[in-house]
């Protein structure tokens, strides 16, 4: 299991381990560069995926020892991944999911064949995650209605695939969609709705309450789902989820497993900085926004996940299973 390190920890990890190599027959594989160039060739996957992929690829092209060399390269390629400037959050999640899994009841067995296993393991464990999409858009199917008025928060991949597939299925609906601070991620969602044949209109962030009033449900992704029930996700979010409580509007999270974190923040506070700022000023944080807020359970009506529909409270149950 990876412990979550603190900044000053990381810096130094990074001076260290920026580019791990794994090296086999003489030829040498960068660790780093091959998790960017996953997310480059193939901008709908997500840096846990990404993240995933990495670590399978390590497992085959490395010959480890014992079991002991596999865990500690599988954290230096995880630090390494996590000192990019993308969100870590699903990174840490999904890298110790998947040496969770890979990883149990190998007692008893020469190495070799427990690198056949992990491997084994890993490729099914990949797969499922690949699937889980899917799986929760149709989750969603019921709650998208033909006339409804969504919002949701800047682009999200997931929800994306559940307001194609309510398309697909001949529902007539409308989206708003904020623009999600920095960058033009609520543009790009608004060209791929567009591109679907899906009615949508771009609002400035300031605008959600106005808009509030107006829509029948708010359904936004997640970066990460932790312990409480509460998520992570693009900075704005927690205003979103203020506004929906107080209208009584319905606040759905749509998230794969895979970012289920054992993170328990109690406010905005508790967030570990290297969490909610670029890794390039974790230095100094008092001249900067963060870029992801925590949005408490309270806020939330209903996650649906690859492992199903769960109400906050019904989390922290799924996350024990997870890490049995």
């Amino acid at each position: 299991m990876f412990i979550l390190l603190t900044s000053n920890v990381q810096q130094i990890l990074s001076n260290f381990i920026k580019m791990p190599q794994i090296t086999e027959n003489g030829q040498a594989f960068d660790v780093v560069k091959y998790f960017l160039q996953l997310l480059e060739e193939d901008r709908d996957m997500s840096s846990g995926i990404a993240a995933i992929r990495t670590l399978l690829m390590i497992l085959e092209k490395k010959q480890f020892g014992t079991i002991h060399i596999l865990h500690t390269t599988m954290r230096e390629a995880v630090a390494a991944m996590r000192n990019t400037d993308l969100s870590i959050a699903a990174i840490v999640s999904a890298g110790e999911l998947f040496c969770r899994f890979i990883t149990l009841s190998l007692d008893d067995k020469d190495m070799e064949e427990c690198r056949q296993i992990m491997l084994n393991r890993g490729k099914i464990f990949l797969t499922k995650l690949l699937n889980s999409r899917q799986v929760i858009a149709q989750q969603a199917q019921r709650f998208i209605t033909d006339g409804c008025r969504i919002l949701t928060h800047s682009r999200s991949r997931v929800v994306l695939k559940a307001l194609i597939t309510a398309s697909q299925n001949k529902k007539s609906f409308h989206v708003y969609v904020t623009q999600g601070g920095t960058g033009n991620s609520g543009e790009e969602m608004v060209k791929d709705l567009n591109a679907a044949g899906i009615d949508c209109t771009l609002i400035l962030d300031s605008a959600t309450g106005y808009v509030m009033e107006s829509v029948d449900f708010v359904m936004v992704g997640a970066e990460a789902v932790v312990e409480s029930g509460g998520i992570i996700n693009r900075i704005g979010t927690y205003t979103m989820g203020l506004c929906a409580r107080e209208m009584k509007k319905p606040f759905y999270v749509l998230a794969e497993s895979f970012k289920f974190s054992r993170l328990y923040p109690l406010n905005q506070r508790d967030l570990p900085n290297e969490y909610k700022y670029s890794r390039k000023h974790l230095n100094d944080v008092s001249k900067v926004h963060p870029l992801v807020d925590y949005t408490p359970p309270a806020y939330i009506t209903l996650l649906f996940t690859d492992l199903g529909r769960l109400t906050p409270s019904a989390v922290s149950d799924e996350l024990i299973k997870l890490y049995m």
